[in-house]
């Protein structure tokens, strides 16, 4: 007995040596990925200034991107601009450059798009991480909410990645990454529009990748349930289908979606579905048990107090 209890007060120590080593030397993988993935590469994030943006724009700004920071307001992305600087080593980072960009506003693209190519002539990665969300009964959201949401989800980014596909072709080379819902793949009640969205810009993307494989330029899609942080995603419900996206602990927090950003860039994966065991099951139940996949979400919504108040988060 006083045997067994020595090894164990030596392994106990031995483990957790072994353990703090193991996340050491993850970090350092993690790391050194992100500095050959982007290294002297141009990057143009598309929405800098959201929690997924900001820590995008540090990992690539310190792994040496030439980055382009793209965003709705001037002063914040400045703001941003300055602080990166400043947490930096001039001596092997590049000048961050910035562009106002609005995806709902679709009739000022052509003049965003033109002064991204502008600001080196090329770009090799296109991260397209802008979002609209939308939750509400259907028939309580506008055609003009819908509209907007479909500009912003899907119109926007189609334009933007139209725009800069020539550069890349002539080049035969370049990185498209969109980062998506979960629900571009799995619908959920009171988020039709949404939804709808965020199929469209997947189906989108999807053809895309076939389409320009012969050129040398890579699509990927990454389809997370959400990245935590916003508080209409993580507000509390007790329907049954809230477990497949909104409940806190299936979200995941930015830094763990910029890793997972950095992974698909320099392995080139064409796609990844960041989420747990439920909604990929569901995922795939959608696909070969339709029928039981629609009796799960309907009995969902008849247990849930609905809300019929539209909560919009952009």
């Amino acid at each position: 007995m006083e045997s067994a209890w020595t090894t164990t007060v030596l392994l106990v120590p031995c483990v957790v040596v072994l353990t703090a080593g193991f996340f050491y030397i993850y970090g350092m993988v993690v790391s050194l990925l992100s500095k050959t993935s982007v290294r002297n590469k141009v990057v143009v994030l598309t929405d800098a200034l959201s929690g997924l943006g900001k820590e995008c724009a540090s990992v690539f700004h310190k792994g040496g991107a030439r980055l382009i920071l793209c965003g709705k307001n001037c002063e914040k992305l400045e703001e941003l601009a300055d602080d990166l600087a400043n947490a930096s080593d001039p001596t092997v980072t590049f000048p961050i450059k910035l562009v106002l960009l609005d995806f709902g506003e679709i009739e000022s693209l052509p003049e965003a798009i033109e002064e991204i190519l502008e600001c080196y002539g090329y770009l090799d990665i296109l991260i397209l991480n802008s979002s609209m969300k939308v939750k509400g009964p259907a028939q309580s959201l506008s055609l003009e909410m819908d509209k907007l949401l479909m500009d912003n989800n899907y119109f926007g980014p189609v334009t933007l990645a139209k725009g800069v596909l020539p550069s890349m072709i002539s080049r035969r080379t370049g990185h498209l990454l969109l980062v998506n819902s979960i629900q571009g793949k799995l619908a959920v009640p009171f988020r039709t529009t949404y939804s709808a969205s965020k199929h469209a810009v997947q189906a989108f993307f999807d053809c895309l990748r076939a389409e320009v494989e012969e050129y040398g330029i890579s699509v990927s899609t990454i389809n997370h349930t959400f990245i935590s942080g916003s508080a209409a995603d993580a507000a509390p419900s007790k329907s049954l289908w809230s477990l497949l996206y909104t409940k806190k602990p299936l979200g995941v927090s930015p830094d763990e979606a910029a890793t997972e950003i950095v992974k698909t860039l320099n392995n080139k994966r064409k796609e990844v579905v960041i989420a747990p065991s439920l909604p990929k099951v569901a995922i795939y139940a959608r696909s070969f048990f339709p029928n039981v996949f629609f009796a799960v979400m309907a009995a969902g919504v008849k247990n849930a107090a609905v809300n019929n108040d539209i909560s919009t988060i952009n």
